[in-house]
């Protein structure tokens, strides 16, 4: 049984067994509604008798000429509910016709009737409680009506209820109240059918669209979302479908490139190599320390590729090791930068540094570091075409946290929008000729992001107020002097 079957019978059973429960409830209280009634009613037509019975105690005194004399009270009782019987109710008769032949024969039996009830008793009891006339009444629940004189209680007058009803009105009146309530819960029954099935499907079609599509992710097919209209935990619940489709999607149009780029890199230097060997090999050409030193270049460059790829897969997967210590960023900078000075001067690049006076601490591996600062500026000499480089360092508060902005940025070419936001991906080129050509592997930028990130920083890449490529990246500090 589906979910929305089971969430129709569970609403609709509880439903119709409220309704039930409040039927019984409510034919419960109209019957003894009903029963309170005919009791009171008989209260009143009781009352001429209690007149009589006053009227008889206040000439004498007492209850002396009514002890005993049961018949004589009987007849009072009965005298005064003859005289509040309302007349039977006359009906015009029909003009008798002729009787049909074998009418005697054809005649159906009477109606049957109700049993009439039992005559109910009563007693007449003095103000001790005694019985002074009529009967002991020995039922559960009977009425006991004072007989008052001058606002003095001088007896009882007691009679049993009625424990079911007598008369017809009052079987007409409970007949109509019940199939009146009849009516009311087969309406409200189909009321709620009708509403818990729209209810039913309106909560399930929503799951059924989110479970058809998380059954097409696990298909490999991402390309698709599912708009839902709805401002409750289904619609959010679909929101996060799409972005888990457009992020499945997204990485594995990643994964297909990361496949194109790495079997385009591989595949490239092996058959240069092969190529030159074989070359070689066919006298095509001379086997000299060039044509081997050509081919030992390419050897190198795929040993450099395999090398950083092996670096980046250990880096995904936890493998690398990271030995942190407490350092002074600004320390390290300024070695590099001396380091850096010499290097830069000899592509003629010249280089300035602007580092704020407070001591930035952080914990940090300095050999990854190292690596993480040659990688920018390697980068910036390789491919910005630039003459001026500047490294600067600030303090900075980052989501209420006192960090560390450090920022290389040179007056080069620069870089096009379109292709900032792709420069840390893996073997991701903006010029792929001119990369091979300056020996890169395109993977330089993405072990930079794989060191920050395990910094727990962030590295991004923007346009320098110097006209060329400035990155930026953001390290957590633990004190500052």
């Amino acid at each position: 049984m589906n979910i929305q079957n089971k969430l129709f019978f569970i609403l609709f059973g509880l439903s119709v067994a409220l309704i039930a429960a409040l039927m019984m409830l409510v034919q419960s209280s109209i019957n003894k509604g009903m029963q309170e009634y005919v009791n009171n009613k008989e209260i009143e037509r009781l009352q001429p008798a209690i007149s009589e019975l006053t009227t008889i105690y206040q000439k004498e005194g007492s209850w002396a000429s009514m002890d005993g004399k049961h018949n004589r009270f009987l007849h009072i009782i009965e005298s005064v509910q003859e005289d509040n019987t309302p007349p039977p109710r006359r009906e015009k008769q029909p003009r008798r016709a002729s009787p049909p032949p074998n009418a005697d024969a054809s005649r159906m039996p009477p109606p049957k009737h109700r049993q009439p009830p039992r005559r109910p008793h009563f007693a007449l009891l003095d103000l001790n409680g005694e019985l002074v006339a009529g009967k002991n009444i020995f039922a559960d629940e009977f009425i006991e009506i004072p007989i008052t004189l001058n606002n003095k209680t001088i007896g009882f007058l007691l009679t049993a209820k009625y424990d079911r009803l007598t008369e017809g009105y009052e079987f007409d009146f409970i007949k109509q109240q019940k199939q009146f309530l009849w009516v009311i819960a087969l309406i409200a029954i189909f009321f709620v059918a009708t509403v818990t099935i729209a209810l039913s499907r309106h909560l399930v079609i929503p799951v059924k669209l989110i479970a058809n599509g998380i059954h097409k992710l696990t298909l490999g097919e991402y390309d698709q979302s599912i708009h839902l209209k709805r401002k409750d935990e289904l619609g959010d619940l679909s929101k996060d479908y799409n972005e888990l489709a457009m992020t499945l999607c997204e990485s594995e149009k990643s994964r297909k490139r990361w496949l194109a780029n790495i079997s385009h890199e591989l595949r490239t230097p092996v058959s240069i190599i092969r190529g030159e060997l074989e070359a070689m090999l066919d006298n095509i050409r001379p086997l000299t320390k060039n044509n081997i030193s050509s081919a030992n270049d390419e050897v190198i460059h795929l040993q450099r590729l395999i090398e950083d790829l092996h670096l980046l897969t250990t880096a995904d997967v936890g493998a690398v090791r990271y030995q942190k210590s407490s350092l002074s960023l600004n320390n390290l900078l300024s070695d590099e930068s001396e380091k850096f000075a010499g290097y830069l001067a000899n592509a003629g690049i010249s280089l300035t540094t602007a580092f704020c006076p407070q001591q930035l601490i952080i914990n940090a591996d300095k050999t990854r570091l190292n690596q993480l600062l040659e990688n920018i500026v390697n980068n910036a000499i390789k491919y910005s075409k630039a003459s001026q480089l500047k490294i600067s360092l600030n303090l900075t508060v980052h989501d209420r946290i006192d960090r560390a902005i450090i920022i290389i940025e040179d007056d080069g070419v620069g870089v096009e929008d379109r292709h900032l936001k792709h420069l840390f991906d893996y073997l991701y080129r903006v010029d792929d000729a001119r990369n091979r050509k300056d020996g890169g592997t395109g993977l330089g930028l993405s072990i930079c992001r794989q060191i920050v990130d395990a910094h727990h920083g962030s590295i991004s890449a923007n346009h320098s107020t110097m006209g060329g490529l400035a990155v930026e990246i953001i390290l957590p500090i633990t004190h500052n002097d």
